[in-house]
């Protein structure tokens, strides 16, 4: 049970305290730890089928801490488990979504989609999304469950240790406060032939970016269009095969796929994934060779396949590190929402960074050709650019986080001599930070400003 904490927080295993799990039966349904965090998986308090409604069902009062050891009424790592990889989405899919995820609904779609003028496709996504308020779980505009969990287990665990300062490694490198990742899919021709002046944007507010591109049917890909990203220290990355809907619909034809996605990455030497309309399906994970993903959002009351992992963190699946998509894709806050101002962004990334988290765009290049949104674009890369300047954000290529995260996993703090040191690749990058109890709360000491430190309640 100690893994949970070791993996997210990279604490020393031997001040993690005991973790007592009860022998769960019954069927796995929805409960809360507090008003904030909404868990999924099996409870011995008791597990509700929907999300609503779950005063009845507040797991926390059965939590407590017993000679040492915290005793809990479900097991945390099934819960996370469950979480990030979306095990409750069935419990959550009303009709009209069953009906659309069938595969022959699908394939009618896509086989007419370019048929269909583009103002009849908005209708019809506004049609099938216009339920997306009324959605309670997971939490709009970001959900943070996994994360609250994890903060709520180490609380307790440093109760039952009877410690007050848990030393751990802090979650990037060099103390900086949160990461910030933009992502560019090309979409069509029209995006791929903005490319150039895309990039050209984005380096005048110093930020760099990722490019994933679509390697069959959908338009050509140049030799010299994919060395022009490269050498510009942009990065390629391979989206979907051609985007046509059914990467996931069938596991014979996945896997037939998966191998021609594989020959795609080795060919552009391409370390990254994302499948077209963020479609997933985490349990196929292991047929990629890739060393990361980024098709799973935070919260996806938006996307096609609805749900969301629930974390604004990476994490591993298998051997793979999923980069979760923490803030809304330009295409539905312009075209599904009508919003051309850059506020919902904004209250994302408050909300992130009072976490500490990821945070994680999609902005297509196929979009920013309009004026009008590229404006709103703008707008948020002056917002971005201050932010990483002002609060120690560290605005970062997706492989330089995968790079990152896989070596902070491989890191352990050792005591030496009285005080904690890191051990592990790319130790010099690395900081230690300290979680602190202060009354019912617990706070992050980290090695910047002390303006930064995060107040989580």
């Amino acid at each position: 049970m100690t893994q949970t904490l070791t993996e997210y927080y990279r604490v020393p295993e031997s001040l993690i305290a005991r973790i007592s799990v009860p022998n769960l039966s019954g069927p796995a349904g929805f409960f809360s730890l507090g008003p904030q965090a909404i868990c999924y998986g099996q409870c011995e308090s008791g597990v509700s089928p929907v999300p609503q409604d779950l005063a009845c069902y507040d797991a926390s009062g059965r939590i407590s801490v017993v000679d040492s050891t915290v005793c809990l009424p479900f097991d945390p790592q099934q819960v996370v488990d469950n979480l990030r990889r979306e095990r409750y989405e069935s419990q959550l899919t009303p009709h009209k979504d069953r009906f659309v995820s069938q595969q022959w609904v699908r394939k009618c779609y896509y086989a007419v989609r370019e048929l269909l003028p583009v103002s009849l496709r908005r209708h019809m996504q506004r049609a099938y999304f216009s339920d997306w308020k009324s959605r309670t779980f997971p939490a709009w505009p970001v959900d943070l469950s996994v994360d609250i969990l994890h903060e709520k287990l180490l609380h307790f665990s440093m109760e039952a240790s009877g410690l007050q300062r848990m030393p751990f490694i802090w979650f990037w490198p060099q103390g900086s406060t949160s990461c910030l990742i933009m992502t560019h899919d090309v979409e069509t021709a029209a995006g791929r032939d903005f490319t150039l002046q895309l990039m050209d944007l984005d380096e005048s507010y110093g930020i760099k970016a990722s490019f994933q591109v679509i390697p069959e049917k959908r338009y050509e890909v140049p030799a010299e269009y994919v060395r022009e990203i490269k050498e510009r220290q942009f990065e390629f990355n391979i989206h979907d095969l051609n985007h046509d809907g059914q990467l996931y619909q069938d596991r014979q034809e996945f896997l037939r796929r998966a191998a021609a996605i594989n020959a795609y990455a080795r060919k552009y030497c391409a370390r990254g994934f994302r499948a077209g309309a963020m479609y997933r399906n985490l349990d196929w994970y292991d047929s990629f060779e890739f060393s990361y993903d980024m098709s799973v959002p935070n919260v996806a009351h938006l996307e096609p396949k609805r749900g969301g992992c629930c974390t604004v963190m990476p994490f591993f699946v298998g051997n793979i590190l999923e980069l979760p998509l923490t803030a809304s894709q330009d295409y539905s806050l312009f075209h599904i929402l009508n919003d051309y101002s850059i506020d919902l962004w904004k209250k994302q990334l408050e909300i992130i960074r009072q976490r500490n988290g990821l945070m994680s765009f999609i902005a297509h290049p196929d979009y920013l050709i309009d004026r009008r949104a590229r404006q709103v674009y703008e707008s948020l890369l002056d917002y971005l650019r201050h932010m990483i300047t002002e609060e120690h954000v560290w605005a970062a290529l997706p492989c330089e986080v995968d790079q990152w995260w896989r070596a902070r996993s491989r890191m352990k703090l050792v005591e030496k001599g009285g005080h904690w040191e890191i051990e592990g690749p790319d130790k010099d990058r690395a900081q230690i930070a300290y979680a602190v109890i202060e009354g019912d709360r617990l706070v992050y000491e980290y090695p910047t400003a002390a303006a930064h430190e995060a107040d989580h309640r």
